[in-house]
């Protein structure tokens, strides 16, 4: 029986100001938070990300390529501390999105099921909001203020929830193909062999897909997938 391979983790380190993040204020904390998590689990940090954030900024470039690495080596993506992150729908969306394993030192048993969690509660949040909205509402129509507007086309809104559904599971699809692209592409410019592609993927430590070891096959579907992508 082959051993289990040790786990790989993307570590993942957030600083508030570009002055914290040259300082290193905070960042040391949270890197030996999370490198004392790992020791313990017996796996391996094989990359580390950090993200100078700012208060008039939601996107994260360095969140998107910890995942897009993550999901390349089938790595666990990690954090020293969930707190603010878990309020953040930028970063939960993102997690919901990427397909990425997740955990946090501070709150080990955090993953994407407790993203899912989280995002059911913003969306218990925004229920509460609609609700309180829809009785104000009708508090104004019972004084005779003028309302308009469909507000009640559940099937539309069921039907739409069914095809944005659809689309992010083909966008899934199109996005590993698109990770994995510059090495494809790179290794078609010096006109390997499929077999060659598959010993060079297995020898970087890049797992297929499912998690397996790359044959001729898989690597022929990749390339095929990777073409498609723009």
């Amino acid at each position: 029986m082959t051993p289990a391979e040790p786990p790989r983790f993307i570590a993942y380190f957030r600083v508030s100001t570009d002055k914290q993040g040259r300082s290193g204020l905070g960042l040391e904390a949270q890197r030996a938070s999370v490198e004392q998590f790992v020791s313990g689990t017996r796996g391996g940090i094989i990359a580390e990300f950090i993200e100078v954030e700012s208060g008039t900024r939601s996107d994260r470039p360095k969140l998107a390529d910890a995942l897009r690495l993550c999901r390349i080596h089938s790595a666990t993506l990690v954090i020293a501390k969930l707190d603010r992150l878990a309020r953040n729908v930028a970063f939960i969306s993102n997690l919901m999105e990427s397909g990425v394993d997740f955990t946090a030192v501070d709150f080990p048993s955090a993953n994407r099921l407790t993203i899912h969690i989280l995002a059911a509660v913003a969306e218990h949040e925004a229920h509460i909001i609609r609700e309180r909205t829809k009785t104000a509402l009708a508090a104004a129509k019972a004084r005779g203020v003028a309302l308009g507007g469909n507000r009640g086309n559940l099937a539309g809104i069921a039907l739409s929830g069914a095809r944005a559904s659809a689309r992010v599971r083909r966008q899934s699809a199109e996005r590993k193909a698109a990770d994995l692209k510059p090495i494809v592409d790179e290794m078609l410019a010096r006109r390997c062999s499929y077999r060659a592609m598959a010993d060079e993927l297995n020898a970087r430590s890049i797992p297929t897909p499912r998690g397996g070891l790359w044959g001729v096959s898989q690597v022929f579907r990749l390339v095929q997938l990777s073409k498609a992508v723009s």
